[in-house]
């Protein structure tokens, strides 16, 4: 009997989106969702249509133009919400409307204020209304791990008659732990009219505890058929299950498991990268599978093992989820149709005029730098095409920094067409390039977080700053690269102040 297939449901693009910081524009949500679609995702949450136009935009624009895996949007049960949802999808190959309600007392008590019996109304009205519109609808019980098993089944059966096709019993909280959360999902199927059959049963975990993805596994286990994640296990509060840990654990341990999924490893590795980029959110180093650290060997004793046979100390190739050794493959002398399979292989799908703006930039740096790695090509990137629109833009910095004079920077900045010149002194050469940028721009942003890392070796490597800042309860991160560090440091807190302005402007957002 061959094995049997869990639906890999990826959220990056909703659930995953609302990790501070991480919000993303049209382009930047259909640049990822091509990726999902090439990583052989079955469904791709786009976003949450209500919440904003921009969201709005951004799961319309996904819908129309991703053809190899159906397309989902969230919506509340009720009819506004579910209407907006379906203008937004219906020019999907298959569209997926998602609704959802809260079924834990302590959610219907103090955020719904309903009684049980009104939810379950509620829930079913919505599910019958959606399917008027589509059979392909799903229904999540929000806060079910802190629900009573009794009502969840009891909405399960009533919404499953209305029609829906797939369930969720999602760990909102990330409060379950894998023996309660099986026992739970075990209970609710066998309880399902027929055993569930004809039903996909769905989870959603969070990482509260650290236990989203061996939760999930522990529901596979139990039954569940689909299970909802993200790319590097991003989302709200500590994140949502990881896509790439869920998959591997399948593939490498395929003794453990009576399934397996339609993903396509090689293309794990790639969607990292790229979400990492357009989100600003860093890969942990040792984050399992796809961290910087993951198939890498310091231990002398480790090191021996592996020359010897990789199998020692490695339970998985590296090539396996789409890693290939760092090593120069690009420089001044490269042309325009290898820079465009590069940056293929990579994870990026850019139009022809981005692929020759991103030309430019490169053989600018090919001329700066000896080597030009992988890693060189995702920071140029980032810093000049994925971050649109451009509400601001950093045309020169000039900095006057010795070991008497204070520091000084003077600056140009574009805003939509108007130029601006300013200077500021600092207690160094960033500090003071990031006063003459809050002058020049009149925000009120406060620095959060700065990092900085050397991207790659060597004297000429591109040094890479991370920025977070916050204003008006809006927290960004920003990202830039160069091989002046305080230049990357004024480009990181430009492309944190455009990403700033792009949420004001598209105001959300509903969580969820």
């Amino acid at each position: 009997m061959g094995k049997e297939k869990v639906i890999v449901f990826d959220t990056t693009l909703r659930d995953g989106e609302q990790s501070p910081g991480a919000s993303m524009n049209v382009e930047e949500k259909l640049m990822v969702a091509r990726q999902l679609e090439k990583l052989g995702v079955d469904v791709i949450e786009a976003g949450f249509p209500i919440a904003s136009e921009g969201d709005f935009a951004g799961v319309k624009l996904v819908a129309d133009e991703i053809r190899g895996c159906q397309v989902a949007g969230l919506a509340r049960a009720n009819r506004t919400d579910i209407d907006r949802a379906w203008e937004a999808l219906r020019a999907g190959a298959d569209p997926r409307i998602h609704t959802f309600i809260a079924t834990s007392p302590i959610h219907m008590k103090y955020k719904l204020q309903m009684e049980p019996d009104a939810v379950l109304e509620q829930a079913v009205e919505a599910v019958k209304y959606a399917a008027g519109l589509t059979s392909n609808i799903e229904f999540s019980a929000e806060d079910a791990t802190r629900s009573e098993i009794d009502f969840l089944v009891r909405i399960f059966t009533a919404v499953i008659e209305a029609g829906a096709r797939t369930i969720n019993i999602p760990d909102t909280v990330g409060y379950t732990v894998p023996k309660e959360y099986y026992s739970m999902i075990e209970e609710i199927r066998r309880r399902l009219p027929h055993g569930g059959d004809g039903v996909i049963i769905s989870v959603h975990c969070h990482n509260d505890l650290g236990l989203a993805t061996a939760n999930s596994i522990a529901a596979i286990e139990a039954g569940a058929r689909q299970v909802e994640c993200t790319i590097n296990g991003i989302g709200e509060r500590a994140g949502n299950a990881s896509l790439e840990e869920l998959v591997m654990a399948m593939r490498t341990r395929p003794d453990s498991f009576n399934c397996t999924t339609g993903i396509v490893t090689t293309q794990i590795y790639p969607a990292s990268r790229l979400v990492s980029q357009v989100t600003g959110i860093r890969v942990q180093p040792n984050k399992a599978i796809v961290g910087a650290n993951a198939f890498a060997h310091e231990s002398g004793i480790h090191q021996d093992g592996v020359l010897k046979n990789k199998l020692t100390y490695e339970i998985m190739t590296p090539e396996s989820v789409g890693l290939t050794q760092n090593s120069l493959v690009m420089g001044k002398h490269s042309g325009r149709h290898a820079f465009q399979e590069k940056i293929g292989d990579l994870g990026y799908e850019l139009k022809p005029d981005q692929v020759e703006k991103a030309f430019v930039v490169f053989k600018a740096l090919a001329d700066k730098k000896k080597e030009i790695f992988d890693e060189d090509i995702d920071a140029l990137i980032a810093d000049e095409i994925i971050r649109i629109p451009h509400y601001y833009k950093l045309n020169f910095v000039s900095i006057n920094s010795g070991t008497v004079a204070m520091p000084s920077a003077t600056l140009e900045i574009e805003n939509e067409g108007e130029i601006k010149h300013g200077a500021e002194f600092g207690d160094g050469a960033v500090d003071a390039v990031f006063k003459t940028i809050k002058k020049l721009t009149g925000t009120g942003s406060r620095l959060l977080t700065y990092e900085v890392k050397s991207i790659t070796g060597g004297a000429d490597a591109l040094g890479e700053v991370t920025v977070r800042i916050r204003e008006e309860g809006i927290t960004v991160m920003g990202q830039g690269a160069h091989t002046c560090v305080v230049v990357a440091s004024a480009r990181a807190y430009m492309n944190a102040l455009n990403k700033l302005e792009y949420k004001k402007r598209n105001r959300p957002r509903v969580t969820v």
